[in-house]
């Protein structure tokens, strides 16, 4: 059928040019981007569940940094423990040199140097904040993020109570002297107590340590998987796209074609009136 209003051929040709135009735009788009969704008209289910990785992933990322922080701070108490416990073998030495009959020198000196160093550790476990209602003589919770629930995305660190304080009073040393050979000896009863007392905190440190270090190797792991989750949903294949973008020019091309050929069609109706 021949007619001149209606140019079915051309109307089919300008249809598939358009549509033909938008894939080779969006084929364009995802090479230049790099991404498959670019809006959420390209797959909105798809986009809702690859913001959720990536919510999930700036949240990780942050709880490592987190954790990192959080082992920072314990590795200074850790070294500020590790120096209490030199000046606890060397008031351990006064007190033995003083709770000898054998002892010759002048117990005024050891006493005034055995008081200094308490002063001392009192100073260092005010330093390191874990002194009797210290900061950090709390129950510390770093949030790492990944979990279920709130809690279980955290880590606690118990270093409450006087059993995680490392000052004079908590450790049990504070009315020790060596003035005398009998102070000495009850100083070094003490002194054995306060030894195990300092190892109780280091030990809430150390647990402290190595919870945020796996902590940490969770979380890297999580963001591993779902960095990867995320790239199967949003990013573009590119050898894909690149084949795409060869086949959205060729179509064109041929819809072009096509369109200035049913452009000229109606000029054949003008053979019948010869």
């Amino acid at each position: 059928m021949y007619t001149v209003q209606t140019n079915i051929s051309s109307i089919i040709a300008q249809e598939n040019l358009r549509v033909n135009g938008e894939f080779q735009a969006r084929t364009i788009q995802r090479l230049t981007s790099g991404y498959r969704i670019n809006s959420s008209g390209d797959d909105a289910a798809g986009l809702a569940v690859a913001n959720k990785y990536r919510s999930n992933i700036a949240e990780l990322n942050q709880g490592v940094r987190n954790a990192n922080d959080g082992i920072s701070i314990l590795q200074i108490i850790d070294g500020g423990l590790n120096n209490i416990a030199k000046i606890l073998d060397r008031l351990k030495t006064l007190a033995s040199e003083s709770a000898t009959d054998t002892f010759t020198g002048n117990r005024t000196t050891l006493n005034n140097e055995f008081t200094t160093l308490l002063t001392e550790i009192t100073r260092q476990a005010a330093n390191i904040k874990l002194n009797s209602g210290g900061t950090y003589n709390a129950s510390i919770a770093v949030y790492i993020g990944g979990g279920n629930t709130q809690g279980n995305s955290q880590v606690t660190i118990n270093l409450s109570g006087a059993t995680n304080a490392v000052d004079i009073t908590s450790l049990g040393i504070n009315a020790s002297v060596v003035d005398t050979k009998a102070n000495a000896l009850t100083a070094l009863t003490a002194l054995g107590t306060a030894v195990d007392n300092l190892g109780v905190a280091q030990g809430a440190v150390g647990t402290g340590q190595n919870d945020l270090q796996y902590a940490v190797q969770l979380a890297q792991a999580q963001v591993s998987a779902f960095s990867a989750a995320e790239s199967r949903l949003r990013d573009a294949d590119i050898a894909a796209e690149a084949a795409n973008l060869t086949k959205a020019q060729t179509l064109q091309q041929a819809s072009l074609a096509a369109l200035a050929q049913a452009n000229a069609a109606p000029q054949a109706v003008l053979a019948l009136f010869r």
